[in-house]
């Protein structure tokens, strides 16, 4: 019987749970093998990044996107999505189709996932790793380019809803952002269960 080789190392993470507005994002990065990407430098934990160096680091994997060297999408599911289907059938359903967009075959890739993320079970190379943004560049990558997408996003809703400055807390649960929800009302784009929770 022949052996499968692992080819691609595909990196998955998630970013924007608990957040009062606003989409979840799960960002799928997919590397060869052998990547080594030692010109990032070290990469950590996307929310210890400014925001400045995220961008940065977002601008060459696009160019190495571009280049064919690497492949990568976020992908999102809206305040209703979430609402409707519940943050885990919401997040699975991200997951899914990032891998599919990726086109890989599932023997010849290892899928890491942070925390407690799983990739569709025809992916039997997979591995869960707690806190794996700080610990896998591939996770990282995934991490990064979720997180510059979503802020991106939450920048233009910020210009629809002047009024929630969701650029400043980017949708989560700070006082300021209960405050103007207390004054204003929900938006379209509220998490009408996570706002629940937050007694909003």
């Amino acid at each position: 019987m022949k052996k499968s080789v692992i080819k691609y190392i595909i990196g998955i993470d998630e970013v924007g749970r608990g957040p009062l507005a606003g989409p979840v994002a799960i960002g799928a990065f997919k590397m060869p093998a052998d990547f080594d990407g030692k010109n990032f430098g070290k990469i950590k934990d996307s929310k210890k990044l400014t925001p400045e160096k995220r961008e940065e680091i977002d601008k060459k994997l696009k160019k190495l996107k571009k280049e064919k060297i690497v492949d990568f999408f976020v992908c999102f599911q809206s305040a209703k999505q979430i609402d409707k289907l519940g943050l885990s059938k919401a997040i699975r359903n991200c997951i899914e189709s990032g891998m599919k967009k990726l086109k890989v075959k599932p023997k010849e890739c290892l899928v890491l996932l942070d925390g407690g993320l799983k990739a569709p079970k025809i992916f039997k190379n997979q591995k869960t790793i707690i806190k794996g943004d700080e610990k896998e560049r591939a996770i990282a990558f995934a991490s990064i380019v979720a997180k510059v997408s979503r802020d991106a996003l939450m920048c233009r809703l910020a210009k629809k809803y002047p009024e929630y400055c969701f650029e400043i807390h980017k949708g989560y649960g700070t006082k300021k952002h209960r405050d103007l929800i207390a004054k204003y009302g929900l938006s379209a784009e509220h998490r009408r269960s996570f706002c629940r929770k937050f007694n909003v």
